[in-house]
């Protein structure tokens, strides 16, 4: 693809088109809370803000840029968007995928590599991610990993006997909670528990249990429990809930921070501004509204950002202002 390059040509906070999946288990919020169109499709069960995954590159939708896609600009720019230490780890392939999952019924219970097993067979890289709890409907839980220790051969006999629900740590749900789940912990997103995901750019997932569902073919979606045996870690851990200060305003909060992002939450009262100043920062920052909306002021100009929205900073823009509408929540995601 040629990108809309000039002698004038300079980087500003990047938007992308969202793209939309129908899935087995999926709902309407992204259609009732979020107010996007997604179309034909029965359902919108995932929601990708911002990919670099092959096939899946997003495509910017405003500015002089409009129509590209992500993975050029990064061949184009490199550190100048990215930040000069991550374009050296990752090249032109965006290392996050930021989505919206909404689940009008449970996920299949799944787990993901991680970068040494992904990489044993051909894969760039495994799949650690958090959930940020964007909606949750009453008695919402998740699975977060094992409520005790297990062996791989009671865990393979479980999935044969259909009985993996009584070795699973439930966890409930809601607004506002947030949850860290590293590769190889089995997991499951529960019914009426909405999350913006942050996770590293990939799309395996290992399926060890689906609820003995069917879809409109009358067909069981494929299980993979070779795979997955060799990835689950049987050991009992905690369920990955994050503590932090729910009641903080106008301010930034930490999340997450591990080796592949750091994830912050900041919330704004009415009419309220944060400078936020990223010159000591090698990373692109992404902004991710879960609620109301805010404009996002720097030196050449302004955008405004909606919930369900993202907008990406690169890396050679040093200071924003982020001025709230009305109370508002944000995620600020980078890579130290």
């Amino acid at each position: 693809m040629c990108l809309k390059l000039t002698s004038m040509s300079v980087l500003y906070p990047l938007k992308f088109a969202p793209a939309y999946f129908e899935k087995i288990w999926g709902g309407q919020h992204v259609k009732t809370i979020l107010h996007q169109d997604f179309g034909d499709l029965m359902n919108c069960g995932e929601m990708w803000l911002l990919s670099g995954l092959e096939g899946q590159n997003s495509i910017v939708c405003n500015g002089d840029f409009a129509g590209d896609e992500l993975n050029d600009l990064i061949e184009t720019f490199m550190g100048d968007l990215v930040g000069e230490d991550v374009f050296n780890k990752y090249g032109e392939r965006f290392p996050l995928l930021i989505k919206i999952i909404d689940p009008l019924d449970n996920l299949s219970i799944q787990v993901h590599p991680d970068d040494e097993l992904a990489q044993k067979i051909g894969l760039y890289n495994g799949k650690t991610e958090m959930w940020y709890v964007m909606n949750a409907e009453k008695g919402a839980k998740l699975v977060s990993g094992f409520n005790r220790d297990v062996t791989p051969k009671e865990f393979e006999e479980a999935v044969a006997n259909k009985s993996v629900e009584g070795m699973l740590n439930y966890v409930d749900v809601h607004n506002d909670d947030a949850f860290f789940i590293p590769a190889r912990k089995i997991h499951a997103l529960g019914a009426g528990c909405m999350v913006a995901e942050i996770q590293q750019t990939s799309d395996t997932s290992y399926r060890v249990y689906d609820w003995d569902r069917i879809d409109r073919f009358g067909m069981k979606r494929e299980l993979h429990i070779d795979e997955a045996l060799a990835t689950i870690n049987f050991k009992k851990e905690d369920s990955g809930k994050v503590s932090y200060d729910k009641k903080t305003k106008n301010a930034t909060v930490s999340l997450v921070k591990c080796p592949y992002f750091t994830t912050n939450l900041i919330k704004l009262d009415t009419k309220s501004a944060l400078v936020k100043d990223y010159s000591e920062l090698d990373s692109f920052v992404i902004l991710m509204c879960t609620e109301g909306s805010f404009i996002l002021s720097y030196e050449n100009g302004t955008e405004a950002v909606r919930t369900g929205e993202c907008i990406l900073i690169p890396n050679v823009i040093n200071k924003v202002e982020i001025i709230s509408d009305g109370e508002c929540k944000l995620l600020e995601v980078y890579i130290v």
